[in-house]
């Protein structure tokens, strides 16, 4: 693995914007955040329990470091309402360098490598 800082971007959708807001003000305070991005009222249709379901939520894009994916997740399955909740890393390939920094300067020392 890389010595390098790998941002990363975790999708994560709640059933209201209670819960959305809580586990973002809970991942900022424990420095595994630099930022949580509310989105409110987006409509998913999805399986569940062998029907298509539809469903009104609040997507949440948390943007932290790959080295700190494991204890995000392991704080959003801590506290999040769904039985399976969603949980998406991606790779941020290009980024701004002075965000980059940002990001870097807002997160756990762990998250730098």
């Amino acid at each position: 693995m890389s010595n390098e800082f790998q941002p990363i971007l975790v999708t994560c959708s709640f059933p209201d914007a209670t819960s959305a807001r809580a586990t973002g003000k809970k991942l900022l305070e424990e420095k595994l955040a630099a930022c949580v991005t509310l989105i409110a009222d987006v409509e998913s249709q999805y399986h569940w329990q062998g029907k298509i379901e539809s469903s009104r939520e609040h997507l949440t894009h948390i943007k932290t470091s790959a080295l700190l994916f494991e204890q995000v997740s392991k704080l959003i399955r801590s506290s999040h309402p769904y039985e399976v909740p969603e949980i998406i890393a991606t790779e941020i390939k290009y980024i701004d360098p002075d965000y980059t920094l940002w990001m870097q300067d807002s997160l756990k020392p762990s998250s730098r490598a």
